[in-house]
């Protein structure tokens, strides 16, 4: 426990670090605009409750074999899916590879 816990706080200070870049909120914008056009389309065609919805359109972005147990159920939502994990993949890819090396350069100062 202990251990997770010095974990969290060095990941917490990094993202301090980090959020005085322009390109770190930059990235996170856009992943924001993402996540919320993949929120809301579930939300509306699947007719998932907002909730549902965002965890589907964060865990599919996620590089992890999480079965979040939802998936899309017509042509349209699949086709959507599918150009919503070459967007969104990207995104959120760059956002996981900002952090890590924020945790790395703060690592490397102390």
């Amino acid at each position: 426990m202990v251990s997770f816990l010095l974990t969290s706080l060095r990941l917490f200070k990094a993202i301090l670090h980090m959020m005085r870049r322009k390109l770190f909120w930059s990235v996170l914008t856009t992943l924001g605009f993402i996540l919320l056009s993949g929120t809301l389309f579930y939300h509306q065609v699947e007719n998932w409750r907002f909730l549902d919805s965002f965890y589907f359109a964060f865990t599919t972005l996620m590089p992890t074999g999480l079965n979040t147990g939802l998936s899309p159920s017509t042509g349209f939502s699949k086709v959507f899916t599918m150009i919503y994990l070459v967007v969104g993949t990207g995104a959120m890819l760059s956002m996981l590879l900002l952090i890590g090396s924020a945790v790395l350069t703060f690592e490397k100062k102390k």
